[in-house]
């Protein structure tokens, strides 16, 4: 029969992993979301809205570069920003 404190280390163990795995899921709803949004706005800046070619357009693929560039950016930007508390110089 386990002991009172097998047990107690047993469930932090549990209680641990499961703290890890909602971490992780969060973390994997957050990225999901914020690659829609870049995907969403990016091509709503670039792409327009008459389709005439099946592919993209040289002015459509540099502005699709540039727009996920700067939105990266950003979003490091304001990362840094609320992890420091402090905005980078």
């Amino acid at each position: 029969m386990p002991s009172q404190d097998s047990s107690r280390c047993i469930n932090t163990a549990f209680e641990s992993y499961v703290m890890i795995f909602i971490m992780a899921e969060k973390e994997m709803e957050y990225r999901v979301e914020l690659f829609n949004k870049l995907t969403s706005t990016c091509f709503n800046k670039c792409v327009e809205n008459r389709y005439k070619d099946s592919e993209l357009n040289m002015g459509e693929n540099s502005c699709i570069d540039r727009c996920v560039s700067k939105y990266w950016q950003v979003t490091n930007l304001i990362g840094q920003m609320l992890g420091t508390g402090q905005p980078p110089m």
